[in-house]
């Protein structure tokens, strides 16, 4: 046998490994080039023992130096990702100190406007225990400086947040807590406690949210819009197709108002005071997905399969409306991922996609290629692991009993303060679901090293695909989704996981031992 064809093998490897890019020394490749043309100068016969052994010598040199040229160029990718990503926490850093600082000026002229105020008027915004807002209903009151324009948007009803536990409320000031403006809720940080809301005016205006494609929820709907109009004298928004099928029904609700563009539909929270969900879980997420900013109040009745944010029963809707309007009523405050998609060709951190909010999970998956799924992971700056397996899922605790709960992760109570952190098959025994804290900031990144590409969902929607170098940043978003409790908080979830999926359903194991005397 030649020695030409005893060395093909070996050469036939170093080049397809040069074509993936892995042999970046040119050095080294030409010292493996040389030793390679050296053995293929001249054919080894089989009885010749010492050339045979000093040709077999000379093969290890050159896979010595293939594999010294594979750990350099490794060494060199992970020295210019390290950089790239210094690069990009460097900016990071001057951004957020820019925006410290343009805070900062904000925070000193609200001082000063605040400074200007009437004591009177400071003791009876903060006076009680709880948040209230005084500068939603003016009803035409003119400043000293300017006159207040009437119009559709001061209509919006107020009403106040407070803390109570075991039926007591608690003595601790809430302004650090939540903070209301013009009828919007936003969470600087969640309270263990349950949260009451109290109207301190009367509601005046109701979105109703319809499940499609449902005769029962379409007539439930008819009875529901004419009682509160001729009951509550109340200003009913509906979706345009519903608003289609009502006409179409009647005449007479020619009253019920809709929006035609996307534009308005931003301005809903201006103008909506209470939003009520006709349908399952998937109705609640929808009416979330609506609101890209801050979300009215949410009373969810039970018209779907499963009724794990819908507590309320479509037969007492009566009973149920009347006692939300008049009030007080418990809500949980149900918190938002905000997800970001980082492109490779960014030429920032801050050069994102259009932000989407999540009120359930954020899913990370290998779509359908056959190869698993190869994602790095990093929680604020702190790098916390890879993920081989068929995914990943960044889930809500109101997403715990979603997707989350099928892959293995726990169900968590939504109020607790954390998103999940559950992969997907992991092609590993030790890799178990974590729950992190909802301050941080998650990253997961598409390595350049992947096999394939992966895929990005959002509460089961809006696939977007990550290509090598692409990144999905995720973070807790600053607008919850406030829904109202049949009972409070913890109550509808115990009853909702016993209903729901007969968590711990067992028959009573029998007592036919032996009694104490």
């Amino acid at each position: 046998m030649e020695l030409r064809n005893l060395v093909f093998d070996c050469d036939g490897v170093s080049t397809s490994q040069a074509d993936n890019g892995f042999l970046s020394s040119i050095s080294l490749l030409n010292s493996e080039k040389a030793i390679q043309e050296l053995l293929q100068q001249a054919p080894v016969q089989q009885n010749d023992d010492h050339l045979i052994e000093f040709s077999e010598a000379l093969r290890t040199v050159a896979k010595a130096l293939r594999r010294a040229a594979e750990g350099k160029a490794a060494a060199q990718a992970e020295a210019a990702e390290w950089k790239r990503k210094f690069e990009l926490e460097r900016e990071r850093n001057l951004h957020l100190e820019y925006l410290s600082l343009d805070e900062d000026h904000r925070d000193a002229d609200r001082r000063e406007n605040l400074a200007g105020q009437s004591n009177k008027h400071v003791e009876q915004c903060c006076g009680s225990n709880g948040l209230c807002s005084h500068e939603v209903l003016r009803n035409g009151e003119a400043d000293s400086d300017s006159k207040v324009v009437q119009d559709k948007y001061t209509r919006k009803a107020s009403f106040k947040l407070s803390w109570w536990c075991k039926g007591e409320h608690s003595e601790q000031h809430k302004h650090d807590i939540v903070s209301f403006e013009k009828g919007n809720i936003t969470t600087a940080e969640r309270s263990s406690k349950q949260i009451s809301l109290k109207w301190e005016s009367d509601p005046q205006t109701v979105l109703i949210l319809t499940k499609p494609n449902s005769t029962s929820v379409q007539i439930l709907c008819a009875e529901m819009v004419s009682w509160l109009r001729e009951q509550k004298k109340l200003d009913i928004y509906v979706e345009p197709r519903v608003r289609t099928e009502l006409l179409t029904e009647s005449s007479d609700f020619n009253f019920v108002h809709t929006w035609k563009d996307d534009n308005e539909i931003t301005l809903l929270h201006r103008k909506v005071d209470l939003v009520v969900t006709l349908g399952g879980d998937g109705t609640v997420l929808w009416a979330a997905s609506m609101f890209k900013g801050p979300v009215p109040p949410i009373v969810p009745f039970s018209l779907g399969s499963l009724g794990f944010m819908t507590p309320f029963y479509s037969e007492r809707y009566k009973e149920c409306l009347d006692s939300v309007l008049k009030g007080p009523i418990s809500i949980t405050l149900r918190h938002r991922l905000m997800c970001h998609v980082v492109r490779d060709a960014a030429k920032n951190e801050y050069e994102t996609e259009e932000p989407i909010l999540v009120l359930n999970e954020v899913t990370i998956d290998r779509g359908i290629s056959s190869y698993l799924t190869y994602l790095e992971c990093y929680c604020d700056s702190s790098f916390v692991t890879c993920v081989q397996g068929d995914g990943l899922i960044l889930s809500t605790t109101s997403g715990s009993t979603a997707y989350s709960l099928a892959a293995g992760g726990s169900m968590v109570h939504p109020q607790v303060p954390g998103i999940l952190f559950t992969p997907i098959c992991p092609h590993s025994l030790s890799f178990r679901p974590l729950i992190l804290p909802e301050h941080v900031t998650i990253r997961v990144q598409v390595p350049f090293n992947s096999r394939s590409h992966a895929w990005a969902s959002f509460d089961g929607k809006d696939r977007k695909q990550l290509r090598p170098g692409d990144a999905l940043v995720c973070s807790m978003a600053p607008w919850p989704v406030p829904t109202a409790c049949l009972v409070d908080s913890t109550n509808d979830f115990l009853r909702s996981i016993h209903e729901g999926l007969h968590w711990n359903l067992r028959k009573t194991q029998s007592f036919d031992g032996p009694r104490d005397t």
